[in-house]
């Protein structure tokens, strides 16, 4: 049966089709003769209790020379027989949040939100990974500046992030007795304002930051290792890093293992797990990528394993 696919993400007309998750599924969703809608960007709120969406008819295709049409913009109340696709990057800022408040009132109006909008506010990216302890390295999350350069000190070298950014921005890699310690821990911290996250420097990353995505709590058999080019010491594809497909190792699955049953448990239907050796470093949830890089090197359809998981649950949902 076609489902009414609304889509919540950064405006469509900046996106870079080769490598954004975003499209894939879209094309993905298309191919089953589900109808596309497009949010406006902003264009979510609330009317006498009722979620509300500025919407455009939507079509895709697979053509950087032209790769979306639109329709013309209507309102929409969103309930049953909607699935929301929530994917507008971070930052996860007061406006994100409200975003999601929205979806929670959509979603008990019926909609299908993906992922689940409680879970995006429950699941900060970098502070999700420690609820996972067995699976990462040292990691220290504080304001205290004289704490965090403590830390540095004593594992010699840290990587230094701020807990709202993504694609390797704002992301600090130090050495204890560094000269420039302190304006980095001032400048990420703002004076002790704001939490800073410092981890113990994984030397593993020269082979590759990877990302793990999993579909409903299952892992895709393939990561694709993230490997820093030059002088860079971040492997994210935004900050100009490799990407490398490769088999899940064995310490991969036990990560995915770990996590993958509480995702599924909190409808957290597609999430990307950041592995740096044999560590977790992040747990995404908000806009995972990688999709359109994995099926081209594997000849996979990630997107086909989601909307399967996503019609399984209407199916399963609709049957009780």
């Amino acid at each position: 049966m076609p489902l009414d696919i609304v889509v919540v993400m950064d405006p469509i007309g900046s996106i870079k089709i080769a490598k954004d998750s975003t499209f894939a599924m879209l094309l993905e969703a298309q191919r089953r003769g589900h109808r596309l809608w497009y949010v406006r960007p902003g264009g979510l709120s609330l009317l006498g209790g009722a979620a509300r969406a500025t919407v455009a008819a939507l079509r895709v295709r697979d053509d950087k020379a032209g790769w979306f049409e639109l329709g013309d913009w209507s309102q929409i109340e969103l309930g049953h027989g909607h699935v929301v696709l929530m994917r507008k990057d971070p930052p996860v800022d007061a406006e994100y949040l409200h975003d999601t408040q929205i979806l929670s009132v959509a979603q008990r109006a019926g909609a299908f939100v993906v992922n689940d909008p409680q879970g995006l506010r429950d699941y900060n990216e970098k502070l999700a990974a420690l609820l996972f302890p067995q699976c990462c390295i040292d990691t220290l999350v504080s304001r205290d500046p004289a704490e965090l350069k403590a830390f540095v000190q004593q594992h010699g070298q840290a990587v230094l992030k701020p807990l709202d950014g993504m694609g390797g921005r704002s992301i600090f890699r130090a050495a204890a007795g560094e000269a420039n310690l302190n304006v980095i821990l001032e400048t990420l911290g703002d004076g002790g304002q704001h939490l800073v996250m410092a981890q113990k420097f994984l030397p593993q990353i020269s082979d590759g930051d990877k990302r793990i995505l999993l579909v409903d709590g299952v892992p895709v058999d393939y990561a694709l290792a993230r490997i820093p080019q030059g002088d860079e010491f971040r492997g994210n594809l935004a900050a100009g890093g490799r990407g490398e497909g490769r088999p899940l190792s064995e310490r991969d699955r036990w990560i995915a293992h770990e996590v993958g049953p509480e995702m599924k448990r909190r409808g957290m239907l597609f999430v990307g797990l950041d592995v740096i050796g044999d560590y977790m470093t992040e747990l995404n949830v908000t806009s995972p990528t990688c999709i359109r890089e994995l099926d081209e090197q594997f000849g996979l359809n990630i997107a086909g394993l989601l909307f399967d998981a996503i019609e399984a649950r209407i199916a399963a949902a609709q049957a009780a």
